[in-house]
């Protein structure tokens, strides 16, 4: 299950989106993301390769608005930390959550879902995945129009 802040059921931290700080990003955009896996434009900026020291993977993700993933999965868990923006994270079988700057989500061990920007509002997030000895992502079925466009 996915978590936004500390655990499965709690619901979004309250973040002060009153005051926004517009300027250059923190980390450069990258490449342009493997379009097998995702819909519309995003962006890879591969920051901390999985190795045998760390076993993580650490990487900035860009979205422009409408910019999503596929149903995916990770075999040993997913951290996201919103950064810029606003986009959603559904997990299969759930509702489809909005996420803000500042939110942290846990994404659980071998739960599919996907993540990405709303249709208006651009997204942009750190990710981290643990223990890549595990696997690093099992690639899904694309997003439905429907499922991203659900409430």
């Amino acid at each position: 299950m996915a978590a936004i802040l500390s655990s499965c059921n709690d619901k979004p931290a309250t973040t002060n989106s009153t005051v926004t700080v517009k300027g250059e990003p923190v980390f450069p955009q990258g490449n342009r993301a493997p379009e097998q896996h995702f819909t519309g434009a995003v962006w890879l900026n591969n920051l901390v390769p999985a190795d045998s020291v760390f076993d993580c993977m650490v990487g900035n993700v860009t979205f422009e608005p409408g910019a999503r993933t596929k149903w995916h999965n990770h075999p040993a868990g997913q951290l996201l930390l919103v950064t810029e923006g606003e986009g959603y994270l559904q997990e299969k079988g759930g509702q489809r959550q909005t996420i803000r700057k500042g939110d942290v989500i846990k994404c659980m061990p071998g739960v599919e879902h996907w993540h990405g920007a709303t249709p208006t509002t651009g997204l942009t997030h750190i990710v981290i995945m643990t223990n890549t000895g595990k696997g690093m992502v099992n690639w899904l079925q694309p997003v439905t129009d429907a499922e991203y466009g659900s409430q």
